[in-house]
């Protein structure tokens, strides 16, 4: 069961293991684009393709698609970036049903676990296969891999890596599940002293940028965003309504200075600094609303009025 491109990687290694896969489910078709064409999931152009059983119920809980759930018999079910279950859906199986997420549980339980881990400077993160129970995320813990994260990397160099190594541990735990050769760890028993972090579902305001904040933590959220769903900004000038643009990525500078948070700084040809409260944002990659997104010595040959705006 999965959705997004981070299922399609552990789909794949599955039915490259050799393992039986009797049904694929994922989320219903949807209109999307300006033409408005109803859109498949990259796991069911996956399916698809090779040609595996797909199932897209609207509710989980539908009569016939438990019916049809039933039917199959399933031995055992994988989860990765889909809905919530209802237990009559993860508790079928005679081996039960267990997810991968991208986080080092218990830490992170929650909709976007690799944003996150960015955002707050994480320095490390990594992915957990775990038995489903009644409670979002908390279920008994199979196995981690713990893998670094660099002061430059994003949400989407993150992802990627996560993904790739996610779908081979989910191979592993398939074959330790089917062997009996596997001890569910619960997950009160490998918490730390560390206070737990949470990953909720990212919205709008989540990526709005404060200028008034420390440039490294400003950093942090650009790459934690990057590249979605992008962190965002808008520009003001004199008599100029404000415009909207997302930052992609940045580098931060270390330099006192006596400017107002939010003030630009540039030559209007290479560089473009943005003043915060510890020094400066450098702005490297952006997007004006509507158009495509572009190296800032673009933007500034485009925009050469810049240094006449400020950031709100």
């Amino acid at each position: 069961m999965g959705t997004p491109d981070f299922a399609v990687a552990s789909l794949d290694a599955i039915v490259k293991a050799g393992y039986p896969v009797k049904a694929v489910i994922t989320s219903p078709d949807k209109p999307s684009g300006r033409g408005l064409q109803m859109h498949q999931s990259p796991v069911k152009v996956y399916a698809i393709k090779r040609q595996l059983p797909v199932l897209q119920p609207l509710k989980l809980k539908d009569t016939g698609f438990l019916k049809t759930l039933s039917d199959i018999k399933p031995d055992l079910q994988v989860i990765v970036a889909f809905r919530m279950l209802p237990e009559e859906v993860w508790a079928m199986p005679r081996l039960g049903t267990f997810n991968l997420h991208a986080s080092l549980l218990p830490q992170y339980r929650g909709a976007a676990p690799i944003n996150w881990a960015i955002i707050n400077g994480d320095t490390k993160t990594g992915v957990t296969t775990f038995f489903l129970n009644n409670e979002i995320d908390k279920g008994s813990i199979l196995y981690q891999h713990e893998v670094p994260v660099g002061e430059n990397d994003t949400a989407g160099t993150v992802h990627d890596v996560l993904m790739n190594i996610g779908a081979q541990l989910v191979v592993k735990t398939i074959a330790d599940i089917a062997s009996g050769n596997i001890t569910p760890v619960e997950q009160n028993i490998m918490q730390s002293t560390e206070p737990l972090k949470a990953a909720p579902k990212i919205f709008k305001n989540d990526c709005r940028i404060c200028w008034n904040e420390p440039a490294l933590k400003i950093h942090n959220r650009i790459r934690g965003l990057s590249p979605y769903p992008a962190a965002w900004s808008e520009i003001s000038g004199i008599k100029q309504e404000n415009i909207a643009l997302k930052i992609f990525k940045s580098t931060p500078v270390q330099r006192s200075h006596n400017l107002q948070p939010g003030t630009i700084a540039t030559d209007v040809k290479h560089y473009l600094h943005v003043a915060v409260q510890d020094g400066f944002i450098q702005i490297d990659r952006l997007q004006l609303q509507a158009k495509k997104q572009m190296d800032i010595e673009d933007f500034l040959r485009g925009f050469p009025c810049v240094a006449e705006f400020h950031f709100v």
